[in-house]
C-alpha cells in the first residue's frame, strides 16, 4: 500500500498535476508491484519560497521546477525494484510533462505492514 505525497511549485495546470500523479502510479504498479486500484496520492503546491530545494546538492543542477515525491510503503522491495521505480518515474515525467531528469527528487519511506489502517479503525495488514 504505497501512500504518495508530491510537492511542487504552484502554478502548474490541473492536467500537469494529474499526469504527474498517473506517471507515479504507473511506476508503482510496474516497478514496485503495487496492487491495482491501490492509489493514494496527494499533490500539494507551494510558493517558490516554500520549496527550499538545494539547487546543486551532489552536483545535480536542479531548477525551481524540481518536484519532491515521497512514497511511504511496506518494507521489503529489493534495491533493483527501487532503482527501476526511480528510473520509471524520472523518465516517465520527462516524457509526459517535459520535466528535467534533474528535477525529480524521490524519497522512499519503508514501514512495517502493521503501520497501516485503510479505514474502519482497523489494521487490515496486521
Amino acid at each position: 500500500m504505497p501512500f504518495v505525497r508530491i510537492d511542487m511549485v504552484e502554478g502548474k495546470p490541473e492536467t500537469y498535476r494529474k499526469t504527474v500523479g498517473e506517471v507515479v502510479y504507473e511506476a508503482l504498479r510496474s516497478a514496485l508491484n503495487a496492487p491495482e486500484n491501490d492509489k493514494f496520492i496527494v499533490i500539494s503546491e507551494h510558493s517558490p519560497a516554500e520549496m527550499m530545494i538545494s539547487p546543486d546538492y551532489l552536483n545535480i543542477q536542479r531548477s525551481p521546477n524540481c518536484i519532491v515525491i515521497q512514497v511511504t510503503l511496506n518494507a521489503g522491495r529489493t534495491l533493483e525494484m527501487k532503482k527501476a521505480f526511480y528510473h520509471a518515474v524520472a523518465y516517465g515525467l520527462h516524457e509526459k510533462v517535459g520535466l528535467r531528469l534533474e528535477d525529480v527528487f524521490i524519497s522512499l519511506v519503508e514501514v512495517p505492514k502493521e503501520n497501516w489502517s485503510f479505514g474502519n479503525g482497523e489494521a487490515q495488514y496486521a
